[in-house]
Order: C-alpha cells, then sequence, then structure tokens
C-alpha cells in the first residue's frame, strides 16, 4: 500500500523523492484522495501531458483553491476564478493570442537590459548587506533584487515594492496552502486589495502610458486583449518575480553549498542552474483537467477529473537523469527538466526566471566567495500544495 500525498507535513516539500520514487516504479498515475487528483509522475507521461492540450485541458486548472471554505468563496465572488483567463489556465485559440501578445515584452535586446540592471541590483544590494558578515538569506539577500526587477519590468512605483510583496504572500496563503477558516477570510479581503492595485495601475498606464510591462500590454485592450487579461497577466508575473523566483534562488543557494560547490565557476553557472532547479524545483508542478475519458498505464481517468502533472517527480525520473538524487553540477541533460512546463505551456516568465537566477549567482560568488550555512540550524520549507520555497536561511561569510 502507498502512502498519500499530505499537504500538511513537511516532507510534502523538503523530501518528498522515496515517495515519488515508490510511485514512479508502482503506480504512476496515482489517485491522491488527500489532492483530489490523479498524479502523473513519469517524465515521459508528464511532458506529453503538457504537450496535448486536447487531453489535459489548462482550463480553469489553476482556479479558485478547493479546500476555501464556501464563506471565502462568497467573498472573492467573481474575483475566485482568479487566473480564469491567464495565458497557463487556457486553451488555445485564446492561449496562441494570448502568449502572442507576452511576447512582445521579451526580445532579445529587452532581455539583455534587464539582465543587466538586475546585475546592478544584486551588486547595490551587497554593498549594504556584505559588511555584517552574515544574513537570513532569504529575507536579506534573496528576495530584493527580484521583486525590484519585477517591478520596474511591470512599472510598480517603488513606493508600492512592499505593498505588492506582502500582498503577493497572501496571494500564496491563500490559494496555495491550507488555512484556517478566519484565516482564510482576511487572506481574501487582502487578495481583493491586490486585484484593486493591479487594477488602478492599468487604469493609470491606460491615461499615462510609459516605458513598461503594464503599459504595453494596456495599449493592446481592445485589439488583442481585454481589460481582465492584463489585470490577471500583471498580477500573475508579479507573483512569480515577488516569489517563486526568489524560492528558486534561495533553494539554489541551498544545494550549492550543501554539496561543497560554492562558488560556481563561470563555466558551470548556466548547467549549475538548471541541475539546482532540476533537484529543487521551486514549482512542484501544474494541475490539469481530463478533457475526456484517459487510460494510461492501466489507470482509466475519467473525463473532468483533475489531474497533478508532477514535474517534482519527472526532475527524478531515473530513466532519464541516471542516479537522479544525485546533484551532478554538469549534469549534460540537466536542462531536460520540467519545472518551466513543455510544449505551448513552456512558462512565459521562463526568460525572466533564467535572467535572474544565473546573474544572481555570478554576482553572490565573487562578493561573497566564503559564503557558507550557519552550523546547527534547521532548514525549514513553507508548506505548500505545488510550491517550494524557504522559511528562512540563516548564512554567514
Amino acid at each position: 500500500m502507498i502512502e498519500d500525498f499530505d499537504v500538511t507535513s513537511d516532507w510534502h516539500v523538503a523530501a518528498p523523492y522515496p515517495f515519488l520514487r515508490r510511485l514512479r516504479a508502482a503506480s504512476p498515475v496515482f489517485k491522491s484522495e488527500h489532492l483530489g487528483a490523479y498524479v502523473l509522475t513519469r517524465h515521459a507521461d508528464v511532458r506529453a501531458a503538457y504537450a496535448d492540450p486536447r487531453s489535459f485541458s489548462s482550463k480553469g486548472s489553476l482556479t479558485i483553491s478547493r479546500s476555501l471554505t464556501r464563506e471565502t468563496r462568497e467573498k472573492l465572488g467573481e474575483h475566485g476564478s482568479f487566473l480564469s483567463s491567464f495565458v497557463a489556465n487556457v486553451d488555445p485559440p485564446d492561449h496562441t493570442r494570448l502568449r502572442r501578445s507576452v511576447s512582445r515584452a521579451f526580445t532579445p535586446r529587452a532581455v539583455a537590459a534587464l539582465e543587466q540592471r538586475f546585475r546592478r541590483l544584486n551588486e547595490d544590494l551587497l554593498d549594504r548587506v556584505a559588511p555584517r558578515g552574515h544574513a537570513d538569506f532569504v529575507s536579506d539577500l534573496g528576495h530584493e533584487p527580484s521583486i525590484k526587477l519585477t517591478a520596474r519590468f511591470i512599472g510598480v512605483p517603488e513606493a508600492d515594492e512592499a505593498f505588492v510583496q506582502s500582498h503577493v504572500k497572501d496571494w500564496f496563503q491563500l490559494f496555495l496552502s491550507p488555512q484556517p477558516p478566519e484565516r482564510q477570510l482576511e487572506l481574501a479581503g487582502s487578495f481583493l486589495d491586490y486585484l484593486d492595485y493591479v487594477d488602478r495601475l492599468v487604469d493609470a498606464r491606460a491615461k499615462d502610458p510609459r516605458d513598461d510591462f503594464t503599459s504595453l500590454m494596456t495599449a493592446l485592450i481592445g485589439a488583442e486583449l481585454t481589460h481582465r487579461e492584463v489585470v490577471e497577466l500583471i498580477s500573475t508575473i508579479l507573483l512569480g518575480g515577488n516569489d517563486t523566483v526568489p524560492n528558486q534562488l534561495g533553494n539554489t543557494v541551498l544545494r550549492l553549498l550543501r554539496e561543497g560547490v560554492w562558488p560556481v565557476p563561470d563555466a558551470l553557472l548556466a548547467n549549475a542552474s538548471e541541475e539546482c532547479m532540476r533537484v529543487d524545483g521551486a514549482s512542484l508542478g501544474s494541475f490539469r483537467y481530463a478533457a475526456r475519458e484517459l487510460t494510461l498505464h492501466g489507470v482509466t481517468i475519467p473525463a473532468g477529473a483533475l489531474v497533478l502533472l508532477s514535474t517534482d517527480s519527472a526532475g527524478h525520473d531515473e530513466s532519464v537523469f541516471p542516479d537522479p538524487d544525485r546533484f551532478v553540477i554538469d549534469r549534460p541533460n540537466a536542462a531536460e527538466h520540467l519545472v518551466f512546463g513543455y510544449g505551448i505551456h513552456f512558462c512565459v516568465g521562463a526568460a525572466l526566471a533564467r535572467l535572474q537566477l544565473r546573474p544572481a549567482l555570478a554576482v553572490l560568488g565573487p562578493r561573497l566567495p566564503g559564503l557558507r550555512l550557519v552550523p546547527g540550524q534547521d532548514i525549514a520549507y513553507r508548506r505548500s500544495i505545488v510550491g517550494r520555497g524557504l522559511s528562512r536561511l540563516a548564512v554567514e561569510w
């Protein structure tokens, strides 16, 4: 008898790999009562599902959490279906139209300019923090540059960065981690304030366009995009820049320090980043709905059933990555992980994420070559359904 997932337990995020290994071997399509979903665990199946939106539909897959109470759902109202028109939450042809619009912001020239800006943000932060000799990597080093870069990219004023960061944290708690009923209502209020802020930012850029992503997308309202699509797109990129990307950097630094490969040589930075995403991905997977009845590995998935594509398990699939639980800094196929998805649903923010992860390591290594973990600390992750992020990480140098 194979045990089930348990998002309330520490092992679900910190150490699920023995459990996932047993699933890949004995139950590659696993019906999880805890998640209320069928789970695909093998790399080939996860990749194939990403590539087949006709069978595994994205429509509605990121909408309201199934753990919310009726009172919370009522408070959220129409916003309970937040992300219903986000690019990762729809199928073609809407997906094709949305992705085409978003891609306008990620030209090679624009990405190069963002990378240089991000390097400067990291240098400026280190000028302030390095003299201390110690820090909580999560709160003091990992988040600020990404938050500031994402804010500048979107067009969020510097004075509003703390507001956005606070409300993003509330968003993740509301939708992606179990919360008691009273706390859900508090978080729902915060979430509505967050959406109202983004809505007002879009209105402001419509009246006074600037050189930022919000202005670029707002100019497409009516021709290619709806107002709601722009609000949800901006809201979600802010989520990634304020939480997912910094979480990946924290996971990456912890892995590199544990493996004794700090600082990373320049020639290995790119591959080391990919290997860290494979081993300790900030995203554990994506949900889909079965668009029709499907049979896979002898298991019938009913039409309409919720399906989790476990990229966490796929990244540790021994048939693709030999000795998968071992960190190999020069692993030749490290980039075959599926943390960013695959096919038409390859993450629109992947370029933005990669241009932050590698440059951050390139700056941090030479500036803090003696970086090390503070001994004796308990390494703890936040509890989440599909995310991996450290609560704190004490470091010194």
